[in-house]
Order: structure tokens, then sequence, then C-alpha cells
């Protein structure tokens, strides 16, 4: 059984991807001149905004960053939490299972883009991408929460939608849970469990 539930935000959560992919496609256009699709941008979807934007051979990385951030507000009526993620929040409330967030996304971005949705309650530690010098995929994010929280690594598991994800949970010791959800495939995914929709979360604490 788990005592420790940890999300992801984006494609987890929140159903951000249209949002996400659509201001960073009107960014690419602005800053290179290139039309880039969802899917040659896909890849920025799990990682900090400024890593994505170094790798797409952006200069000016934190204006755009900011410029990315602004863009994304265009497009912020898409963006709508999955169906079954607040009913399951609040069942695992009452069964007193913890629940917390590591998230790519940086303080600031959290409470302009996640703290809308009313959620927040339900998380006792939060830890976004300024918290640590690293970022997924690399394991020091959820190790941070595990330091914060004093979770037992073999009674915590991280859920999430990219590899990123995947990568930075198994890194840092502890199970992994494919919010298929939001990943929408399970191709190269090594999860231990594969879960279908937010209800299926309930199944964890019995695992």
């Amino acid at each position: 059984m788990y005592d420790y539930i940890i999300f992801d935000i984006d494609g987890t959560l929140l159903d951000t991807e249209f949002a996400v992919l659509s201001s960073l496609q009107k960014l690419v256009f602005e800053e290179l001149n290139k039309n880039l699709s969802f899917d040659e941008l896909s890849f920025a979807l799990g990682i900090p905004g400024e890593i994505s934007l170094n790798r797409l051979g952006i200069s000016n990385v934190s204006d755009c960053n900011v410029k990315w951030n602004k863009y994304l507000m265009e497009y912020f009526h898409h963006v709508k939490v999955f169906n079954g993620i607040k009913d399951t929040l609040i069942k695992l409330n009452e069964i007193g299972i913890s629940t917390g967030i590591v998230t790519s996304k940086t303080r600031e971005e959290f409470i302009d883009n996640f703290l809308p949705f009313e959620l927040n309650d339900f998380f006792n530690i939060v830890v976004c991408a300024d918290d640590t010098e690293k970022h997924k995929p690399n394991p020091d994010p959820i190790l941070k929460f595990i330091e914060l929280s004093g979770a037992d690594k073999s009674k915590a598991i991280y859920i999430g939608d990219t590899k990123y994800d995947m990568d930075c949970a198994l890194g840092a010791g502890i199970d992994f849970a494919l919010a298929l959800w939001g990943a929408k495939s399970s191709v190269g995914i090594d999860a231990k469990y594969i879960l279908e929709n937010p209800k299926e979360i309930l199944k964890l604490i019995k695992a």
C-alpha cells in the first residue's frame, strides 16, 4: 500500500497540451520563423520551459520564457482539470492518503497556471522547478520531495504522463504509474502501473 501519492501537473492533473503547444508554436514562429507541428514540439511537454527553449535554439531564453507564458494565457481557456481527478483527490484525502506534487513548472508558473483550478488544498508539499538545481528527468525533484516529506520510498509512488516523469521516479528509487489519460500511449514507458483513468489511482492504495 502506498502512503504517499505524488503527482505531476501537466498531462496528469491538468489537460494543458493544446495550450502549451499552441503557445510554443506561436513563439517559435515569431522567434525562429519556423512552423513546427505539435509532434515536433511535444518533447517540451514535461520539462522546464527554459530547457525546451534552449533545445529549440532560442537564444534569449529568459525573455522568451516570459513571452511563452504570456502567450499561454491566450489559450488558457483550453486548460481543464481531467475528468475524475478532483473526485479522486477528495477520496484520497478522506481516507488519509498524503498527496503531493513534483512539477517542472516554476513557482510563479504554478501560482499563475495551477492555483486558479482550486486543487492546491489537496496537496501537502509541492516541489517546483526552482526548488532544485537539476530537473526532470534527473531524480533530484523527487528526492527533494522525499527529503521534505520524510516519506518512505517504498511507500511512495509518482504519477505522470511522460518518459521524463518515469526516469525521474525510477532514478529516485520510487515506483511510477503512467497517467494514460494524458500520455495517450504507453510505448517506451516502463511503468509499474498503467492507469487508464484517474479513478484507478484509488487501486494503488491497496497495492
